[in-house]
This record gives structure tokens, C-alpha cells and sequence, in this order.
């Protein structure tokens, strides 16, 4: 796919960030994203330093405006998330969490079988080919889905736009929907309580880093999550180190990734593929509803709080969602483990699930129409 003119020019943005211009262009960049999170706030926003700067620099983005962002911000933020996340976790809460295994099983079956039909619904609306569609919409990364896409005959352009339309429609839907829901759970906040050595902070921090740095080569999903998570339940389990994150670490966390959300959403999604891009809407939204009536049947069975089911069927990235049960008080631990179960059941079957989908459409895997 050849590059889009907004990624041309956030690259030489990159490139000269040590230019006095460029360094003012990033202040100015996070200045506004920080505003529009406290202004967030006030307007009683769910999630509101991550939602903030992802609405307007999504805004800014579609209008033209490109920004070098912080290098590694949105890959540091989940490290503070993951060791936060972490260190909540206790024996009691591994044992529930591994109990729930076969509902994580079956709830990824349910995942890959909406995702499934959403192929079918996109395909007419989009007009784009077999394969396209297929990855389009299944439940894996955007760069994994476009790279076998490609090799598979599809275009890996209109799979990055549906990707990128889903997760953004999801971050921007799933939180308020949550909210209204008004079930803000109990678990506690942190693991630890008073106040915040900073030192024990600092040691957690790093380790939580260098253990997402080693990950980086394994298939395990997302190391810069799951890497400073599995830190954060080793040294608290073990009560090796016990720390505190602190509120406003897990503020800049929320605004490094919104940050990076809106910078990611170019104007180059809506005028390159315009029906594409509408499609993607009518298909996020398709699986929102699907996500939506399966949490109604995994609370009643996993005896979960509806809230924290529909965050672990939600069709988006495990960082926002395990973020938004984080922030609201709710089982950050489950919806962590559903999404971790989610990723590695789909990256190692979603081969298979092509081939039936294409003998479904009467086509060859090799052929995109």
C-alpha cells in the first residue's frame, strides 16, 4: 500500500522533531490533547483524558492538521496501564480468572463467529472482494490482518481502513455505553494504599519495561500490555514489591493514547474510500450490537457484572477496553484474560476460518473475488 500523504508528512514531522518548529508543533500538540481531556472532564465524559484528546485530534487529523506525537507514548502508556492492572491481581483473583477459562473459549467462538458474518454484510456494502472482506473484519490486529491480506490477493488499504474505522468507532461507542450502563464496579483502585514510593514505583516501572522489551519477539499478543501485567501479578502475588500507580500516571497514560488514536485517524480514510469507510461504520456498529447481546448471555453464566462481559466481547484493542474497566472500577483482570484468550485463539485458527469462509462463497483461498 503506498504511503498516504498524512503519513508522508507525520514521518518528516518525526524526522525533524528536533527542529524548534517541530518540538513547538509537539508541545502544542499535547497542550491541546491535556485541555481537551480536563475539558472532558468537566463535561462528565466517560474516560475522559483518553476521550478528549481522541476526539479532537481525530478532528484535527481529518481537517489536515499532522503532528509528530511523543516517540513510544502510546507503548509507555500501556506500560503503566499493564503494571497498574497487574498488581490488582491476587491468588483469589487468579483462581475466579482461571475458573473462567471455558467462557473465555466460548465467548472467542462467539467473537470469530460475528466477526464471521460481518464479512458477509460488508462485502455488498463496501463492494470490495472475498478476502478483503474476510479481513476486513476478523477479530486480529490491523497490520497481521493487512500483511496476509495482501498475500492472499486482497487489499490490505481497504482492511486498514475497516480496522482503523472499527477500533476508533469502538473506543468512541463502547465507553458511554458502559457509562450509561451506570455499573461502576467496586474492585479496589490499586493494590496498595497510602502513599507513593516513588523509588518502588520507579523499580516496577522499569522492570514492567524491560519485561515487554523481551516479550517483543514471542507471539505472545500485545507485550507492551500483557508484558507489565504478568510483572505487576508476579511482584504482587509474590509480595516481592507491592506498589501504588498513581492516578495521574494512569492520566498521562490515558492522554498518550488518545493522543496517538486522533493522530492516527488521517483524512486520508475518508476521501481515498469513501464507501469503504461508511461500510466500516455499518459493520463496527453490527458488531457493537453482536458484543452487546452476548455479554447479556456470558453475565448471566459467568456471573459477571454485564458491564465487565460486554468489555470483554467489545470488538476493539485489549489496551482501551481493559483502560475503560480500569478507570470505571470494574474487573480490569477478566476483561485482560478474555482479550489475551481472544487475540491467541484468532491469530492461530484465523487461517482456517478463511478457507470455510471462502468454500462458503464458492471461491478458492488463492482468489480474491
Amino acid at each position: 500500500m503506498a504511503p498516504q500523504p498524512e503519513d508522508k508528512a507525520r514521518k518528516e514531522a518525526q524526522a525533524s522533531r528536533m527542529s524548534p518548529r517541530s518540538l513547538a508543533l509537539l508541545c502544542l500538540t499535547y497542550v491541546l490533547a491535556s485541555v481537551a481531556g480536563y475539558l472532558a472532564t468537566l463535561a462528565g465524559m466517560p474516560l475522559p483524558w483518553m476521550l478528549g484528546p481522541f476526539f479532537l485530534l481525530a478532528a484535527a487529523s481529518v481537517l489536515g492538521y499532522v503532528s509528530p506525537i511523543i516517540p513510544m507514548g502510546r507503548e509507555l502508556g500501556q506500560v503503566a496501564i499493564g503494571l497498574a492492572v497487574g498488581m490488582r491481581f491476587t491468588p483469589a483473583v487468579l483462581l475466579a480468572t482461571a475458573a473462567l477459562v471455558p467462557h473465555m473459549v466460548i465467548s472467542t467462538l462467539y467473537v470469530i463467529a460475528y466477526t464471521f458474518l460481518a464479512a458477509f454484510l460488508i462485502k455488498p456494502l463496501a463492494r470490495i472482494d472475498n478476502v478483503s472482506a474476510f479481513f476486513a473484519t476478523a477479530a486480529g490486529g490491523v497490520a497481521d490482518m493487512a500483511s496476509v491480506s495482501r498475500e492472499y490477493g486482497g487489499d490490505p488499504g481497504s482492511v486498514a481502513i475497516v480496522h482503523a474505522m472499527r477500533v476508533a468507532l469502538v473506543v468512541a461507542v463502547v465507553p458511554f455505553l458502559v457509562f450509561f450502563l451506570g455499573e461502576h464496579g467496586s474492585v479496589p483502585a490499586g493494590a496498595a494504599a497510602g502513599p507513593v514510593n516513588y523509588l518502588s514505583l520507579a523499580v516496577a516501572l522499569l522492570l514492567a519495561y524491560l519485561v515487554a522489551v523481551a516479550l517483543k519477539p514471542t507471539p505472545l499478543p500485545n507485550p507492551w500490555l500483557v508484558g507489565p501485567i504478568l510483572t505487576g501479578m508476579v511482584l504482587g502475588v509474590s509480595e516481592i514489591l507491592v506498589v501504588q500507580v498513581p492516578p495521574v500516571l494512569i492520566i498521562i497514560a490515558q492522554i498518550m493514547l488518545g493522543t496517538w488514536l486522533g493522530c492516527q485517524f488521517k483524512r486520508s480514510l475518508l476521501v481515498r474510500l469513501p464507501r469503504v469507510t461508511f461500510s466500516a461504520m455499518a459493520a463496527a456498529l453490527f458488531m457493537i450490537f453482536c458484543a452487546a447481546l452476548g455479554a447479556l448471555v456470558l453475565s448471566y453464566f459467568g456471573d459477571l457484572p454485564y458491564a465487565t462481559s460486554f468489555l470483554a466481547l467489545a470488538p476493539a484493542a485489549v489496551t482501551e477496553m481493559v483502560l475503560t474497566a480500569k478507570v470505571m472500577n470494574l474487573d480490569a483482570e477478566i476483561v485482560t484474560a478474555f482479550h489475551v484468550m481472544r487475540i491467541a485463539m484468532v491469530s492461530s485458527t484465523v487461517l482456517l476460518v478463511f478457507k470455510f469462509y471462502m468454500r462458503m462463497k464458492g471461491s478458492h483461498s488463492g482468489s480474491g473475488i
